[in-house]
Parts: C-alpha cells; sequence; structure tokens
C-alpha cells in the first residue's frame, strides 16, 4: 500500500484522495436523497463552516462530505496533486 494522498476540500479541511469514489454537485434529487440517508446513517461530514454546499465528495467508505467549494476546484486540487506527486517520483528517481 502507497502512501495516503490528500486533497483540501477548502477552509483546511482535507480528505484522503485515494478514498473518494465521486465529486459532484449537491442540486439534484438523488445527490440530495443520499445526503439526507448518510445524515440518517451518521456518515454525514459536514465541512461547509456553515457556507452554501457546493460540492458533495463520497468516498468508498460511503461517508459523505459536505464542502462549500465547486466541484472542479476540488477536482483541479485533486489532479494537480496527482500531477506533483508523478513529478516529485520523477525527482526522486533522478537523484538515485
Amino acid at each position: 500500500m502507497g502512501e495516503i494522498k490528500l486533497v483540501n476540500i477548502g477552509f483546511g479541511n482535507i480528505v484522503a484522495a485515494n478514498r473518494i469514489v465521486a465529486i459532484v454537485s449537491p442540486e439534484s434529487a438523488p445527490i440530495k436523497r443520499i445526503i439526507s440517508e448518510a445524515r440518517d446513517k451518521g456518515t454525514l461530514i459536514d465541512a461547509t463552516y456553515g457556507r452554501r454546499t457546493r460540492a458533495v465528495v463520497i468516498t468508498d467508505s460511503d461517508h459523505v462530505v459536505l464542502s462549500a467549494v465547486q466541484p472542479e476546484t476540488v477536482a483541479n486540487r485533486l489532479t494537480a496533486k496527482e500531477a506533483s506527486s508523478i513529478s516529485d517520483d520523477a525527482e526522486e528517481e533522478g537523484e538515485a
């Protein structure tokens, strides 16, 4: 098992990137239902700090994380983290 990659979902809140299944917008009825069911089961994590929910992060452990940043922003941070870790790996191999 490799190192844990983390992604910032806003306000200093961080989620394990390799556990993310989906990053979706909260507007549709099915996503609202997923949020409601997670709240009932106790698997909802509200990381919005009282602000409007703009992204819903669904994990492989069925936890649902609410974020106040746009889904595209979270996705960009996730892909930027992967790109930087790939370049870090290349740099480490060059040093050996």
